[in-house]
């Protein structure tokens, strides 16, 4: 059903992943030049980029448009459930590949760090998919319950 909670569940955690994907979660001072990085790559204040994290963009993207599939797939409530937990896992790989590149940042390239709110998004996202997952099981077994009176 399309009014349920899990769905603003999901679409909220399709949200966050949507505003994750262009705004930058670190600035960081490097070789006298300030630069933001965004899940595409580490651009200067100039608009000349650094260097490039496609495959974070790939995945963090592919985490954002899940959930909208998800969504849509109200009637088949099994497979919500498993692309519930592939959800999950991107998440989990987005979450690793921050914590890879704001700890290169803070570390490696720069005494100067500024992390950003957007930082904590795939965690809530997370949360988020689980809260819409045991949504979706309270669903399945009061169907089940339902279809055993019958």
């Amino acid at each position: 059903m399309i009014q349920r909670i899990q769905t603003l569940y999901l679409l909220a955690t399709a949200i966050l992943m949507g505003i994750l994907c262009f705004a930058p979660f670190v600035s960081f001072l490097w070789e006298g030049e300030i630069f933001r990085q965004n899940v595409w790559g580490a651009w200067s204040t100039a608009g000349e980029m650094a260097f490039g994290t496609i495959p974070m963009g790939i995945l963090t993207l592919l985490s954002a448009l899940l959930p909208v599939v998800t969504i849509f797939l109200y009637k088949r409530r099994g497979l919500q459930m498993r692309l519930c937990v592939v959800e999950l896992i991107l998440l989990l790989g987005v979450v690793i590949y921050l914590g890879m590149y704001l700890f290169r940042s803070s570390s490696e390239i720069t005494d100067k760090v500024a992390f950003s709110i957007v930082d904590l998004f795939p965690v809530l996202g997370m949360i988020l998919t689980l809260m819409a997952s045991k949504r979706i099981l309270k669903d399945q077994l009061l169907i089940k319950s339902l279809d055993r009176i019958r």
